[in-house]
């Protein structure tokens, strides 16, 4: 099977790969360029740990191959912090205890993250329609949706 050549935008950067015509662009962002930020929970779309944005929009990177990267921008969890500082739902996460295991935990945040870039003062029911299509077995709901409304407060 021939190789794709992919050229994309990834947290800002230009960046290019060859990937199989059938690898997921979750399989691409971690084995070719490297972001390990993204996980594998699921592989069917159903958990939410793979997700990133593409051209804006939150989507699960195990549904989408990688070749349909080309031309794209991609943004994933990697490109949430500036150098050492973090981004203030990454700091609301710790500071909530909003994580454990960390299986979850980037696809949590890039889903809060593209809420609060559509909203940046939602309400506890639309933080919680935004976050549900990301499972998280260890930490329940809750810690995260107040970590969230933490960080959105901070960011107005």
């Amino acid at each position: 099977m021939a190789g794709v050549h992919v050229s994309t935008n990834v947290n800002g950067d230009a960046v290019e790969f060859v990937c199989p015509q059938n690898e997921t662009l979750l399989d691409s962002l971690r084995d070719r360029v490297g972001l390990t930020g993204v996980k594998e929970g699921c592989g069917t779309g159903d958990c939410g740990a793979c997700s990133i944005t593409l051209d804006g929009r939150l989507v699960c990177s195990c549904l989408v191959l990688g070749a349909e990267a080309n031309g794209r921008e991609i943004g994933t969890v990697e490109g949430l912090a500036e150098g050492a500082r973090l981004h203030p739902l990454q700091q609301k996460f710790i500071e909530h205890a909003a994580l454990q295991c960390g299986i979850c935990t980037p696809g949590f945040l890039v889903a809060a993250k593209a809420l609060l870039d559509r909203i940046p003062d939602p309400s506890e029911e639309e933080i919680r329609y935004a976050l549900a299509g990301n499972l998280c077995r260890c930490t329940g709901y809750d810690k995260i949706v107040r970590a969230v409304q933490a960080a959105a407060e901070e960011l107005r």
